[in-house]
């Protein structure tokens, strides 16, 4: 007989209980969204509030709104580190309050291991009869995490799906857990707009049949798996799973049976949707939550023939390079998968990377496709690396182009109220002439 369930008894604490468990200078580090066990992080927002602890950092990515020590009350007792701002972390960020690493996502592992962590905090399924919790809807940097750090404090959570992958925590691994049954934050499925049903079927047209793909976060993403629905057996290898995934699983469209590596299975490295989506991962065998620094390892996914790589862009400008993280120096979210999957695409026999964007901002008064990108704007894609810009208007090709056939190219898929100027500044700079 085995002994889990009394070790589990003997580590099961309050919220309060773990927190007074921290020290001054703690470092922690938790997984994204979901990965974040909110009981645990309050308390310690509590502790610092009441001057018990000093000095804690919490390290984590696209942190959602809601623990008090993201609100500026708690900007002077904890401090916070962000690997990809999301709305918890973005107004603190851009305040200058919050420090940002910027990192490709395939690093942030091995980064965050170097940070010397003290503390690993996790949201966690309920523990098997064998002693084996599951980090459930992400992989991410979780198991890195795990590995690295002195402590490790678990919060329970009936509403995490169990999924398979390199994932798991065993009850030994642990050293105080709580209970906190809060439901999974959600990613509202939203209608794409006409725009962006545009560019979602013109990326689907040059998605072959028994293609890999990987689609990033937003609705563009939603609308290229409408349009992918005729096509056949697809796979799925992508540092997001979300809802339109779902859906071409379900319709048939995805098999995974064409794929190099891990055929017949979904690889992710984290969820992030609607509790449709969480439903579906939960002991779904079909599904494989790995770590993202295996994940989004370009030579890893460079493996996959045909494969297809979307993500999206704030700006990009007559080089061809990318900005999709800042607007001018002020951050808003971070690199991402963009460029581990760029490059990764590149490498993959018949692969494809496309960034879409609407071709405006603010109601229409500024164009995203500039002769040069807004100073200070961070540069998340390499001129050097980018396959082909996509917006309502058409599909651009740079790769192979030269700077005068990119730009003329640019041009042609930017709004029509901004040819003529964008034309302009191309001569003026003695790119068209």
């Amino acid at each position: 007989m085995n002994n889990f369930n009394e070790m589990y008894k003997k580590k099961l604490k309050s919220p309060d209980e773990i927190a007074e468990l921290m020290q001054d200078g703690f470092v922690c580090a938790s997984p994204i969204c979901s990965g974040e066990p909110f009981d645990i992080v309050q308390s310690i927002a509590k502790r610092s509030a009441e001057g018990k602890v000093h000095d804690v950092e919490i390290d984590g990515l696209l942190t959602l709104p809601g623990p008090d020590y993201l609100k500026p009350e708690f900007y002077d007792k904890i401090k916070h580190v962000s690997y990809f701002l999301g709305p918890g972390s973005r107004k603190g960020a851009q305040s200058g309050q919050f420090d940002y690493i910027p990192a490709n996502y395939s690093d942030i592992p091995s980064i965050l291991c170097s940070r010397k962590l003290d503390v690993c905090l996790l949201n966690v399924s309920p523990m098997d009869k064998h002693g084996y919790f599951s980090m459930g809807a992400y992989g991410c940097v979780g198991p890195a995490i795990l590995r690295s750090a002195k402590h490790v404090f678990v919060e329970v959570n009936k509403y995490m799906p169990r999924t398979h992958g390199e994932n798991i925590v065993h009850i030994s691994q642990v050293e105080a857990l709580c209970e906190n049954d809060r439901p999974l934050p959600e990613l509202a499925v939203t209608e794409p707009s006409e725009d962006e049903k545009k560019m979602g079927s013109m990326i689907a047209e040059l998605i072959p049949d028994g293609a890999t793909i990987q689609l990033g976060i937003g609705a563009v993403a939603g609308a290229i798996g409408k349009a992918l629905i005729n096509k056949k057996d697809l796979g799925i290898h992508t540092e997001m799973f979300s809802d339109s995934m779902v859906d071409l699983i379900e319709a048939g469209v995805v098999t995974n049976e064409r794929k190099n590596i891990y055929r017949g299975r979904t690889v992710s490295a984290f969820c992030y949707g609607s509790r449709r989506v969480y439903d579906f991962i939960d002991d779904n065998p079909g599904v494989e939550m790995l770590p993202v620094d295996y994940v989004n390892d370009p030579y890893v996914i460079a493996q996959m023939d045909n494969f297809i790589s979307v993500n999206s862009g704030m700006e990009v400008d007559f080089l061809g390079q990318v900005s999709a993280e800042s607007i001018g120096p002020m951050p808003f979210s971070g690199s991402g998968g963009q460029f581990d999957y760029v490059k990764g695409a590149r490498l993959s026999k018949g692969g494809r990377s496309f960034i879409a964007m609407n071709s405006t901002a603010k109601n229409g008064t500024i164009s995203k496709i500039k002769p040069m990108l807004t100073p200070g704007a961070a540069v998340t894609t390499h001129k050097n690396e980018v396959d082909a810009i996509v917006t309502e208007y058409g599909v651009a090709v740079l790769k192979g182009h030269s700077v005068r056939e990119r730009t003329k190219s640019l041009i042609n898929i930017a709004h029509p109220k901004f040819r003529d100027e964008l034309a302009f500044e191309a001569k003026k700079m003695n790119i068209l002439i």
